[in-house]
């Protein structure tokens, strides 16, 4: 193995890892604040960092815009309630998983709606079997939901990591480091380009 794929394979695995650990500190804090209904920045802030991500799950689920979007505002509206209740407890399990949970619920809620509205428009609540014998196969691979969370989760990782790095540094610091850590130019490529 050479110098520069022990490089990218070092700074793919310590990258995730760093971001993964800066944004677990941040959403047990951003967590602890949602108790109080009135801190309305903190509010925001919850929803500017989760809501890209309920909204892409949603609609790679199968809703459709507008109904990925309600879904968004139910699952948002859902957690207020909760945290004021105090439902939520790590002990349990972790944030990430609650919060699949309660997008999962909302996109469920999505689709029984559909369906109802659907039902009603055609009259017909008999036959409501109409989906394909390949789509009620279950899928020996596990929760495609699941599979698909976690693979939006990452990406709402890295994107709001990367938007505090750019938020923090000048433009040329947060170039260096797009080129080097994000785009993982070689050492060579990074430093003739700099020049």
């Amino acid at each position: 193995m050479s110098e520069d794929d022990e490089e990218k394979k070092e700074g793919k695995g310590g990258r995730e890892a760093v971001l993964a650990q800066v944004y677990a500190k941040t959403r047990k804090s951003l967590i602890a604040r949602l108790d109080n209904w009135e801190d309305q920045r903190t509010w925001d802030e919850f929803y500017q960092t989760y809501w890209r991500l309920i909204y892409s799950v949603a609609v790679k689920a199968g809703l459709r815009q507008d109904e990925a979007f309600d879904c968004v505002q139910e699952t948002i509206l859902s957690i207020a309630k909760q945290s004021k209740k105090k439902l939520y407890d790590p002990e349990q399990g972790s944030f990430k998983t609650w919060l699949m949970n309660m997008t999962r619920w909302r996109i469920n809620d999505q689709f029984r709606k559909r369906k109802k509205d659907t039902a009603m428009i055609g009259g017909e609540w008999d036959n409501d079997r109409k989906t394909a014998v390949i789509d009620r196969i279950e899928d020996p691979a596990g929760d495609v939901l699941s599979r698909l969370w976690n693979v939006e989760w990452k990406k709402n990782i890295a994107d709001a990591a990367l938007s505090r790095v750019k938020a923090q540094v000048s433009p040329k610091q947060y170039q260096i480091f797009d080129c080097y850590v994000v785009k993982q130019w070689k050492r060579r490529k990074f430093k003739r380009n700099s020049m």
